[in-house]
């Protein structure tokens, strides 16, 4: 490890101050430019060369002298180091907007000193002349400054939202999902939802690596420092929406054990975007034979790179769409299905291609029962797909889910009594490739083997959502019947006077359902109370997927050591970092180490 080097009060001479870090380390910051470097530059040659170079100046002031250097009336005071005033507020904002925008579109750090303003100062010259590009270096982009101001915006983005949960009226949902990197680095990610200003706002919460163990345990260990962190207590959550990771699954799961324990009362909902993991375990052996011949096919060709090269040759010589095999992934569900689409169109040129390599899953691929097979994986993946691409959307609550759910397992007795008849009207591909009565008996038996498995496991395993008949008054407290409620019900009354109300029978039709029960919050608290209690949590882990796909942009080869937590906060939130709060508390700190 290399000596920290200490700081000289007559380093000021090169208009430079001390920035202590909060390990002991020490760093210099330029007070002209803002711009702070490591301790390894803490000596006169580096302070003096970047003082003239950058600054045009020459050192040799002392202490004494600088606090009277005088300050241009048209300059606000942002930065006094040992009582010496400059730095114009424009361009520390300029920095701050830079920076903001930077974390936003996912670049580097050092996009800014590297690439932007190089660029910038030769456009400068060009266009406007010496004295705005002499005025436009002063704006502070350097890689530790970049990486200083994404940090002081993410901190205030994170204070906002830690306000907001504070002063929600109702208990907060969670969604909380964990992926692994490309470092092995077990990643988890939370979102937010809550009340704000007679809406529901969904925020991101937290991202924070798992460092040893990826146990049930960990995750709640990690959760709940989190809250206690920011004292806040782990009962404002009211319910957690979790991925269906095997530490986080089940009610006997130990998360949820200890998320109970904490939070007795608190709700636990699963994911309700992959259904096709149901549809994978109910799989009849000969069908789950064919899937698994199918990743088998794909590895083939992608896993290696001469075959990937070959195939992708094959298919240009040949005229064919699809040049390129999706991998088949466990998290990415909606690949699967697009995977089995391709496949099967694909079948003779694949087959083709297996036979010209002497691959030995030939036998297996162009076997007629394996392609009927296939066939019907792809009609009901592709199902499946538009089912989950349906709930893929901010502001999915419980209840819409479940609906959706629940239409798409009602389509399965249409669908059985139809290939009872031998009728494959509901899955093209399959309806394309039977021909003659034997192979339709056959897997005519397998298919309602499987749907009538896949419904009972559909109806107990997203069970979540469901309302019963007194409850349902939340979707339509309008046209619901009241003989439904019970004359003890304490909300009766004041569903019977909303009913009389056409203003509020206006705003029920033109607003969203999440918005209409917040907007009666003032007149009718307790039917208001009720309706969000069901509809605050979250369905899906959509946005925590969303999350991850930022993550790649990242967490790469060349950021592999970030710790991104910062960044993918200011990148991902809705909220805007208070620019004009933040420069103001720096300075005042600033002035304040005086």
């Amino acid at each position: 490890m290399s000596k920290k080097r200490k700081w000289d009060d007559d380093y000021v001479r090169y208009w430079f101050t001390c920035v202590t870090e909060i390990d002991g380390t020490q760093r210099p910051q330029c007070v002209l430019c803002n711009s702070v470097f490591s301790n390894a530059d803490l000596r006169p040659s580096k302070l003096s060369d970047h003082f003239n170079r950058q600054h045009g100046g020459i050192g040799g002031h002392d202490l004494s002298s600088l606090k009277h250097v005088p300050v241009p009336a048209d300059q606000s005071e942002t930065l006094k180091t040992f009582g010496v005033a400059s730095q114009e507020d424009a361009l520390l904002q300029a920095s701050y907007q830079f920076a903001y925008l930077c974390a936003k579109e996912k670049n580097p750090h050092t996009i800014a000193e590297k690439l932007v303003k190089p660029c910038a100062l030769e456009i400068a010259q060009i266009v406007l002349g010496p004295d705005a590009q002499k005025k436009l270096q002063q704006v502070p982009l350097s890689d530790d400054v970049i990486h200083s101001r994404i940090d002081e915006m993410s901190q205030d983005i994170l204070q906002q939202v830690l306000e907001d949960i504070k002063a929600s009226p109702l208990k907060v949902g969670i969604q909380l999902a964990e992926t692994t990197d490309m470092d092995d680095c077990s990643q988890l990610m939370a979102f937010v939802r809550y009340i704000r200003e007679r809406e529901i706002v969904e925020e991101f919460l937290f991202c924070e690596p798992l460092q040893l163990t990826m146990k049930g345990k960990d995750v709640f260990n990690l959760f709940r420092d989190f809250f206690l962190k920011h004292k806040i207590a782990l009962d404002v959550c009211g319910s957690v929406c979790t991925d269906g990771a095997s530490s986080m699954l089940g009610e006997n799961s130990e998360f949820v054990c200890c998320v109970k324990k904490e939070v007795p009362h608190i709700v636990i909902t699963h994911c309700l975007l992959n259904p096709h993991t149901l549809v994978t375990k109910t799989l009849p052996t000969k069908l789950r034979d064919a899937l698994f011949t199918v990743v088998r096919v794909i590895n083939f060709i992608k896993g290696r790179a001469p075959n990937h090269r070959l195939f992708q040759a094959f298919f240009e010589e040949i005229g064919i769409e699809y040049s390129v095999l999706l991998f088949h992934t466990e998290m990415r569900w909606l690949s699967r299905g697009q995977i089995l689409t391709h496949i099967f169109e694909m079948h003779e040129e694949i087959n083709q291609f297996l036979h010209h390599q002497s691959s030995n899953l030939v036998d297996g691929f162009e076997n007629k029962e394996f392609k009927i097979h296939l066939a019907y994986l792809a009609d009901l993946f592709k199902h499946l797909n538009e089912l989950s691409a349906s709930m893929q959307r901010t502001g999915m609550n419980t209840v819409s889910a479940r609906e959706k759910l629940s239409a798409f397992v009602r389509k399965f007795p249409f669908w059985l009594k139809r290939i009872e008849k031998r009728n494959f009207t509901n899955f093209p591909f399959l309806e394309e490739i039977v021909v003659s009565d034997n192979e339709a008996l056959c897997i005519a038996a397998e298919i309602t083997l499987h749907l009538q498995q896949l419904s009972s496991f559909f109806n107990g395993y997203f069970s979540v959502g469901d309302l019963d008949e007194a409850s349902k008054w939340i979707l339509d407290p309008f046209l619901f019947n009241l003989d439904f409620v019970d004359d003890g019900y304490l909300v009766k009354n004041d569903l019977a006077e909303l009913r009389a109300s056409g203003q509020i029978l206006m705003e029920f039709e033109t607003m969203k359902l999440e918005d209409f029960w917040c907007a009666q919050f003032t007149v009718f608290p307790s039917l208001a109370k009720t309706a969000l209690e069901i509809l605050i949590p979250f369905a899906t882990t959509y946005l925590c997927e969303l999350g991850f796909s930022s993550l790649l942009h990242f967490k790469t080869k060349s950021r592999s050591c970030l710790n991104m937590s910062d960044d993918i906060r200011v990148a991902i939130s809705k909220k805007v970092p208070r620019f004009s709060d933040i420069i103001e508390q720096k300075l005042q700190l600033q002035q304040k180490s005086l």
